[in-house]
């Protein structure tokens, strides 16, 4: 007979305690536990003989009869998803996949289970019936008669199905709506959270079979769950986008396989998630060159280019406060901007309404954006439009200097490409660049004030 008890959980970092307490001692962050019911078993899922594995044991090995090649992985079919992954899915990883309900997770991973026609791929759903998703199956007329499905909530059946198919790709969708036998408590509770991946864990690594676990995220931007879930897994995607516009954007925030804040572009059709192989041409498309406040950065993403438009809007304030509106950016970081401006170039911001935005729907952290927001705001404070066939790549210190950034031969490369004429970098960049390899013209800045003399 089993003994059933109950505890207390975290729902930050899932830490568990006998009884309630106001600050968790494992995160520090206050009113986070909530009690759950907790019942232990023998049961177990760990029996997986017969099954196609690449572990030879729990034993002890000395590193040096460790072969060092390099991890097997398996194509996607999708360009994208093995950047984003580092070059394809790893045998026996768990990947986490998280996003906000409605933006295409499930249908982006439906897409990809289909496209791998060489692989034997069972796609788990705990939310649709066979027939929704089917319906979504005939929308991407996509066909693959490895492909099956499972509508199932219970871990323990769900093995039952694995042990019987053997798939070499498993999907799940969504890791909140499962349940084990195990813990005596609702699906998506921290405890049935944290179990449920513990299980899937314990079973990628025994038979070598990569999992994807979808999962949601909360309204404050993160990922649903207890914070030990992105421990567990191997690699954490995030999928996002404004849904307002059609692009949609698969970012790595953790890999133990390969580099993080790698990014995948897609389009989101009628006909589900299209690659889109040059982002940076869909991304300045529709730029207006004869208006002020626009300009184009020469960004980084993982290791890919982007050359994104950069718009800014600056008018007189005619309430009291004045606004400070971003989109795409960080707040703090525009502030920021604007407190060199002020100081080191006496631009009067202070009264000014100031409205920044990165067209088509992305979220950039590269810091080399500065010196295309900062030339934006003047463009638009000074209501003088910029030339054409310029982009801008510089960093901007607390001083008004402009500072170097990384990757700068890759970001001209891509400028190159796309037909501009010139490109605006920091001085220290400049160095060890060798013109005449260029077809494009390389101009150094070295602060602020001097950008500002060269175009007003």
């Amino acid at each position: 007979m089993s003994k059933s008890k109950s505890a207390f959980f975290c729902n930050n970092c899932g830490y568990e305690a006998a009884k309630w307490a106001g600050k968790c001692p494992a995160c520090n962050e206050w009113n986070t536990f909530t009690e759950e019911l907790v019942e232990k078993t023998k049961e177990t899922n760990s029996d997986w003989e017969g099954y196609h594995t690449n572990q030879k044991g729990n034993q002890a090995i000395s590193l040096n009869e460790v072969d060092s090649q390099s991890e097997k992985r398996i194509d996607s079919s999708d360009v994208e998803l093995n950047r984003v992954l580092g070059g394809g899915i790893v045998l026996g990883s768990i990947i986490l996949v998280a996003g906000e309900p409605g933006i295409g997770k499930s249908t982006l991973f439906l897409q990809q289970g289909l496209m791998m026609k060489d692989q034997t791929v069972l796609y788990i759903s705990g939310e649709e019936s066979i027939q929704q998703i089917k319906m979504r199956a005939d929308r991407l007329n996509l066909q693959n008669e490895n492909f099956y499905l499972l509508t199932e909530t219970h871990t323990a059946q769900i093995f039952k199905a694995i042990k019987k198919l053997k798939p070499t790709v498993v999907i799940v969708d969504s890791i909140q709506t499962l349940e084990s036998n195990l813990i005596d408590s609702a699906a998506g509770s921290v405890s049935q959270i944290k179990q449920t991946a513990a299980e899937f864990q314990k079973f990628a690594k025994e038979t070598g079979t990569p999992v994807f676990l979808i999962g949601h995220i909360t309204k404050e931007g993160s990922i649903a769950g207890p914070k030990i879930l992105e421990h567990m897994v191997d690699t954490v995607l995030q999928f996002e986008g404004d849904r307002h516009y059609a692009y949609r954007m698969l970012r790595t925030l953790k890999n133990r396989f390969g580099g993080t804040s790698e990014l995948g572009i897609y389009e989101m059709t009628s006909e589900g998630m299209k690659v889109v192989n040059n982002p940076s041409a869909f991304l300045i498309a529709q730029r207006n060159e004869t208006l002020s406040g626009s300009t184009i950065a020469a960004s980084m993403e993982g290791m890919r280019p982007l050359l994104i438009e950069v718009q800014a809007l600056v008018t007189q304030s005619v309430y009291g406060t004045p606004q400070r509106t971003v989109t795409g950016f960080d707040l703090r970081r525009l502030q920021l901007l604007l407190a060199v401006l002020e100081k080191r170039g006496g631009f009067a911001f202070g009264m000014k309404d100031v409205f920044v935005n990165i067209a088509g729907g992305l979220k950039i952290e590269d810091p080399s954006l500065d010196l295309a927001i900062i030339l934006s705001l003047l463009s638009s404070y000074e209501d003088v439009p910029l030339p054409q066939g310029i982009c801008f790549a510089g960093e901007v210190g607390l001083n008004g200097e402009i500072r170097a950034v990384n990757r700068i031969q890759q970001r001209i490369a891509e400028a190159e490409k796309l037909g501009f004429e010139k490109i605006y970098i920091s001085e220290f960049n400049k160095k060890g660049i060798e013109q005449k390899k260029y077809g494009i013209q390389i101009i150094s800045v070295e602060r602020v004030d001097e950008a500002y003399r060269l175009f007003f």
